[in-house]
């Protein structure tokens, strides 16, 4: 692949390949506390449409929606969506769905003693959200939106069906260009990888700060580096080998 090919497809499916994944991450986001927070009202008829929601978007397919959006919405309703925004609703719609479950489990697992010193204190509902549940479980959220920070990323390229000149689109192109299918998609594996590597390490950094806002101990770094820190400071500062658990082995 020639660096002409590259400048001219790739660089350019790169950004939007960024673009998909940073506009569909922030709707998603958006609907995932609106509905996981929906869910956890004492308002059965709150739970019951947010319920529906999560149920309708979790069974149904991200690619035949942005299908639908993209050819049977202008029929049913004539509002043609552009191609981009097409499969960014689709998305940040169905990977809400997901992530409010991920809301949702984390406010159920904060101690039922703090929603009662909450309302101890006359706190009103929204008190209670915003002063006591979602700080504590906020920490608890983000290794799960990591992964489907991650999945989305991945995610994004099903916009290529819909002529959405992402990676996927323009490694297609090259191929066809080219006649060479493993170099191209070799690449577009490695390109994958560095964006995921990029999204993991960010998340890595938000989950330590909002532990540490909340005076919990760090997560520990992840990766061999990691590991072999971990190992270091747990060794014995006499002798230098690491502790085992349970006693002498």
């Amino acid at each position: 692949m020639t660096w002409a090919l590259w400048e001219s497809y790739m660089l350019p499916g790169i950004w939007i390949t960024v673009q998909v994944t940073v506009y569909s991450a922030a709707l998603a986001a958006a609907v995932a506390f609106a509905v996981g927070i929906m869910r956890t009202s004492e308002l059965w008829i709150v739970r019951f449409l947010s319920g529906a929601y999560f149920e309708v978007f979790r069974g149904a397919s991200a690619l035949v929606f942005m299908f639908w959006l993209f050819f049977a919405l202008p029929i049913a309703f004539g509002w043609q969506l552009v191609p981009l925004w097409a499969g960014v609703l689709a998305l940040g719609l169905t990977y809400g769905a997901y992530g409010s479950e991920v809301v949702r489990g984390a406010l159920a697992a904060v101690s039922p003693a703090q929603r009662e010193a909450g309302i101890a204190l006359s706190f009103t509902r929204r008190q209670r959200l915003r002063r006591i549940e979602l700080p504590q479980a906020w920490p608890e959220m983000i290794p799960p939106f990591n992964n489907l920070s991650i999945e989305l990323l991945k995610g994004t390229a099903l916009v290529s069906v819909i002529s959405v000149a992402d990676m996927t689109f323009a490694a297609n192109l090259i191929r066809f260009t080219t006649n060479e299918s493993a170099p191209v998609y070799t690449l577009l594996l490695a390109m994958y990888f560095v964006l995921a590597f990029v999204i993991t390490r960010g998340m890595r950094l938000l989950e330590r700060k909002a532990k540490a806002g909340i005076g919990q101990a760090p997560p520990p770094r992840g990766g061999l580096l990691g590991g072999l820190r971990a190992r270091t400071a747990a060794a014995d500062p006499v002798t230098g080998t690491a502790a085992v658990a349970g006693g002498d082995k």
